[in-house]
């Protein structure tokens, strides 16, 4: 156990400061500085280590899709063992600058601390060991002691097919990661705004993949450059991480008016632009008023990017009501409850609306919008019912839509593998992850339909527990989840 009487000792939660907000909507850097090796920033992570009460039953473990065992990170951290507690974190967890970053951290609403206190700060924790083994040179790359004669292709590389390919050249098999974008990290990279997850970040965790023996073919879009039929002639399994990238939209007037883009045609560019990589054509919200439908993370993302592109106004439209501020009664600990957050692009301007359905999108003269016609809405039953008298119309020169995604593109290379489709557009796989197809494996959102980073790459690691065994006969990797658990609803 950390501190025994750390959690009467320290009774609020300590969280480094944001850089604020006026000069971090100058630029495109990461909000908050990991300042590895600051010590008044190791005091306060040593602190809410501390606060740590290594309970009975850990709830803040059961409640992680990884099984991350937080108790014993927050034991090694409050010593000072940096080497011991990362080692501890990486046997669960592939990617944890990734989703110390990402995560909206199930196991902090798990906390027992939490029944009656603030929880420990748990994902700070998480951050902090990644950020101090990297700057410490704790982290070598894991090359296997042998090869097998075995080799794996992995089609994408979000978090789920970096989890397996990983797992997979750890087990010693050959693998090969085919990515159409032209860099590796799939979404994370290029769909996750700079200043949140910066590419840099993402970069070093390949480098270090690559220097375990992992390979990386970028540019190439199976089905097209290479088909499906090659890729089982030339290796022994196929893993498929395509993600669930078919954005959901919004039939209703108007939606073929230019400026309406989806939200991954609004964040992908500016992604680029950020990196120095401007795309030709892409629409900038720069002087505009900007209406973002769909009040998600994603949608705060376009919020937190619209605000950096120097847009006029932007507002961010929810039809669900605004949830309440401490716990639904119907939501008791330690599940995940739906109450009011503020992510930092919230912090930094721009109006979130609630209670409000998009009617119709109105046009100028030209052709393109030029707002966007609401009406307020209450929930009557299981149906959203408008409020007579409530119709307005907001101004936008440009509106993105971030409703969420309906499943995988499945294009040629879905056919040529075998794959089909359920009712909601995933993939169909089995209990082991395996398809329909000999040596064809399916994991991530392709399977398991829009989900969180933290589950991407429990299901890479489980499938390549899987893979494994199918090539070996038996496996020693960990499996963590199977397809039949039932989402966390974040």
């Amino acid at each position: 156990m950390a501190d025994p009487r750390g959690f009467l000792r320290t009774r609020h939660r300590e969280l480094p400061p944001d850089r604020p907000v006026a000069v971090r909507l100058l630029d495109w850097a990461e909000i908050h500085e990991h300042l590895a090796g600051d010590q008044a920033a190791i005091g306060v992570v040593g602190r809410q280590a501390g606060r740590c009460m290594d309970c009975g039953v850990p709830f803040c473990h059961f409640q992680c899709p990884l099984g991350n065992v937080m108790p014993e990170w927050n034991d090694l951290v409050w010593r000072g063992q940096w080497a011991a507690a990362s080692e501890r974190m990486h046997l669960t967890n592939n990617f944890p600058e990734f989703t110390g970053r990402l995560c909206p951290a199930p196991c902090e609403t798990a906390c027992v601390l939490g029944i009656n206190e603030p929880p420990v700060t748990i994902r700070n924790v998480e951050l902090t060991i990644a950020e101090e083994a990297f700057d410490r040179g704790l982290l070598a790359p894991l090359v296997p002691d042998r090869m097998t004669e075995q080799s794996v292709a992995v089609i994408g590389s979000g978090p789920a097919g970096l989890a397996a390919a990983q797992q997979l050249t750890q087990a010693g098999h050959a693998v090969t990661v085919f990515e159409r974008s032209p860099a590796p990290g799939g979404l994370l990279r290029f769909g996750i705004p700079e200043y949140k997850l910066p590419a840099s970040v993402v970069e070093r965790r390949l480098d270090l993949m690559r220097a375990e023996g992992t390979v990386f073919r970028c540019g190439v879009a199976v089905g097209t450059d290479i088909s499906g039929d090659e890729l089982r002639a030339r290796f022994d399994a196929v893993v498929v991480t395509t993600g669930s990238t078919v954005p959901r939209d919004l039939p209703i007037p108007g939606r073929e008016l230019r400026g309406v883009l989806a939200a991954m045609e609004y964040l992908v560019p500016a992604n680029h632009a950020a990196l120095g990589e401007p795309v030709e054509g892409a629409e900038v919200a720069t002087g505009l008023d900007v209406v973002v439908i769909g009040g998600g993370d994603t949608g705060a993302d376009c919020l937190g990017t619209a605000l950096r592109q120097g847009a006029a106004s932007v507002t961010q439209l929810e039809i669900l009501a605004e949830p309440p501020a401490d716990r639904p009664a119907g939501q008791p600990w330690p599940t995940y409850p739906a109450i009011f957050r503020v992510s930092t692009s919230h912090e930094e301007g721009g109006e979130r609306v609630f209670a409000v359905s998009t009617v119709e999108l109105v046009a100028d003269d030209d052709g393109r919008v030029s707002g966007v016609r609401v009406v307020d809405v209450e929930r009557v039953g299981g149906r959203f019912e408008p409020v007579p008298g409530t119709e307005r119309t907001l101004p936008a020169q440009l509106v993105v839509l971030a409703l969420g995604f309906a499943g995988p593109e499945a294009g040629a290379f879905a056919a040529q593998l075998g794959l089909t489709t359920d009712a909601r557009g995933a993939f169909v796989r089995g209990d082991d992850f395996s398809t329909g197809t000999p040596g064809v494996f399916v994991a991530g959102d392709c399977g398991r339909g829009q989900s969180l980073v933290v589950w991407a790459i429990a299901e890479g690691r489980a499938a390549a527990a899987a893979v494994d065994r199918y090539l070996a006969g038996g496996t020693q990797l960990p499996s963590p989840v199977t397809p039949r658990t039932a989402p966390l609803r974040v």
